[in-house]
Order: structure tokens, then C-alpha cells, then sequence
């Protein structure tokens, strides 16, 4: 039997902020047109993951859909779920986890397009662990300290089914949060055992030495989805023109990025310091318009077993 979690704080402040929400922004009641353009907001964290909205709005096909698109940076779930829900932003990027786990605490969200996949192995995420250290499999993480960005999230959730599944037992496991810029320096002042960090991060740690025990995204399941694009429920089946047109817009984009990587590493020098020699030396997502349903359910499931979630989520709900 896996070893149940506490509901953590995240989820909490997410329903502090939805009891004050105002609805989602009023985006007009025409049916988005090029004549006509509706103007909405869209919350991204600004990181190589939401390339193809940046890039599918330099191409202009939002605004072949009829839409004025600010692209808003946030600094992920805990501030996009409930932007969302307050009606600051009409879209917003976030990973597969954090939307269950809102749906599981009684807010209404729905998932409109896909975002990013696992790109295999090597992955642009994966856990690290020092040069020198006695830890050479992920069954070893067992009993260790491991740092992710946020507890009870996708992170800890696929390490954990890794973990078990490679004869650990990931309930000894000590989850400790850490940003992604500071991992490198955790696991090398051997402040944690090992550490969960995503590109570009990830690229200078085993560049000065560290190692990869897993890249628990493609090792969960080789076809992971890991975020897509969500809205309420209220917008989603309210306005069905104004979800239709994003989703419209951000599938062609996903598209376009999916084969074009040279693209998207130009336009992730736009919104980020990243520069082109670092992007060339990282593994990009997998960019997809359809959802691995599959993957998806095996997630949610895992969520659920770990604790992070009180029931398995409704995909159907979840999902369009």
C-alpha cells in the first residue's frame, strides 16, 4: 500500500484566492473575428515549455482567429490556477498535476490544449544526484532527501512511481522544496542527496559533474504529457467561440514549434536570458496537440495513491 500524503499548502491558498475570485475576465459577447478582435489574457510561466504561444503569436495565428493576445508571465500554478479563477487571466499554462489537484479541492477547471510532452531520454528534466555519490539507480533514493520545486506535485509524483516501480520504497523518501536555479547548488553542497531540475539547469549541473539517475518524466510513461492550456468550466462551455478560437490557435502553434525547433529557440531568447548556445545544448519538449490520455490516467492514478489527490480524477471533466 503506498504511503498517503497531506493535502499541501499550495491547494490551500489556491481555494483562499477562489473564494475572492470575480469570474473569468469579460472577453465580450462577439464571436472572435480578424475584423473584430477579442482581447484576452494568457498566464504563462516564461520558461522554453510555453514557447509555441510566443511563437504562435509572432506568426499571427491567434490573430487569425480573431485574438488579441497579451501573453502574460506568471511564476506557475500557485499564481495561474487562481489568476484563472479570478478571471485575470482567460488562459493559463500549468502542468497536469496542479489542475487535477485544483479540480480535487472543488474548483471547476478545464484543460483546453495540450502544452508539452516528455521529449524521451535524455529528457529536459530529470534527477541529479553528485559525481561521487553511492546512489547509481533510482531505487536508491530511498531513504535520501530529494529536492523538487513543489511538494505534492508532478515531481515528487513521477519519482515516487519510478522509485517503487524500480523496487525502492519511495515512502522513506525526505521531499525537501527547492527552485529549480538552486538544485545544482543543493546536491553539490550536499544539502540534499539528489535533486529534481529541469533545462537549462540541468545541462550546467552535469556539465560540472553531476549525474542523472532518472529522467522521471519519459521513465514514468515514454509518452507523458507534463502541461497544457486551461480555463474555468464557466468560460469553457460559456463561451464556446472564444475557447474554440484559442484552442484553434494554440494547436497550429504547437504544431509549428513541434517542427521547428530552430524557431523556438529564437523566440525563447526573447522572453528569457537564455541565449541561443545554451538552448543548442538542451533537449527541447515534445510539443503535441493531442493528449496521451493513457499517460494521463496513470498519472492521476499515481496522484491518488501517493495522496496528493482524495479521488482519481475525472478525466472527462478534466480534459475536452
Amino acid at each position: 500500500m503506498k504511503k498517503p500524503l497531506m493535502v499541501g499548502l499550495a491547494a490551500a491558498s489556491i481555494l483562499a484566492l477562489a473564494a475572492c475570485s470575480t469570474g473569468p475576465a469579460d472577453t465580450g459577447g462577439e464571436p472572435p473575428s480578424s475584423s473584430n478582435p477579442t482581447a484576452i489574457t494568457v498566464g504563462v510561466i516564461p520558461i522554453v515549455d510555453t514557447a509555441p504561444i510566443w511563437l504562435g503569436v509572432e506568426k499571427g495565428f491567434f490573430s487569425d482567429e480573431g485574438l488579441d493576445v497579451t501573453v502574460q508571465p506568471t511564476t506557475g500554478g500557485a499564481a495561474s490556477v487562481p489568476g484563472v479563477v479570478a478571471g485575470s487571466y482567460d488562459f493559463a499554462f500549468g502542468n497536469y498535476v496542479s489542475g487535477m489537484l485544483a479540480n480535487d479541492q472543488g474548483l471547476a477547471l478545464k484543460y483546453v490544449t495540450n502544452g508539452n510532452s516528455t521529449a524521451g531520454s535524455p529528457d529536459f528534466g530529470a534527477v541529479i544526484v553528485p559525481g561521487d555519490s553511492d546512489i547509481t539507480s533510482p531505487a536508491d533514493l530511498a531513504g535520501k532527501t530529494v529536492s523538487v520545486n513543489n511538494l505534492q506535485n508532478i515531481g515528487d509524483t513521477t519519482i515516487r512511481t519510478v522509485v517503487d516501480d524500480d523496487g525502492g520504497d519511495s515512502s522513506t523518501i525526505k521531499f525537501v522544496e527547492v527552485a529549480f536555479p538552486d538544485a545544482e547548488a543543493a546536491v553539490a553542497n550536499k544539502q540534499v542527496d539528489a535533486a529534481w531540475i529541469l533545462a537549462p539547469f540541468l545541462n550546467s549541473a552535469v556539465a560540472n559533474g553531476a549525474r542523472v539517475i532518472t529522467y522521471n518524466f519519459s521513465d514514468f510513461d515514454p509518452g507523458l504529457d507534463i502541461a497544457g492550456y486551461f480555463t474555468t468550466l464557466e468560460t469553457y462551455t460559456g463561451k464556446p467561440e472564444l475557447t474554440k478560437a484559442f484552442q484553434t490557435a494554440m494547436n497550429k502553434s504547437l504544431e509549428y514549434a513541434d517542427s521547428h525547433p530552430d524557431e523556438v529557440k529564437q523566440i525563447v531568447t526573447t522572453y528569457t536570458k537564455m541565449t541561443l548556445d545554451q538552448l543548442d545544448a538542451m533537449v527541447l519538449p515534445k510539443f503535441s496537440a493531442e493528449f496521451n490520455r493513457e499517460a494521463m490516467v496513470k498519472l492521476g492514478a499515481a496522484a491518488f495513491d501517493y495522496g496528493t489527490l482524495k479521488a482519481e480524477p475525472n478525466l472527462g471533466e478534466l480534459l475536452p
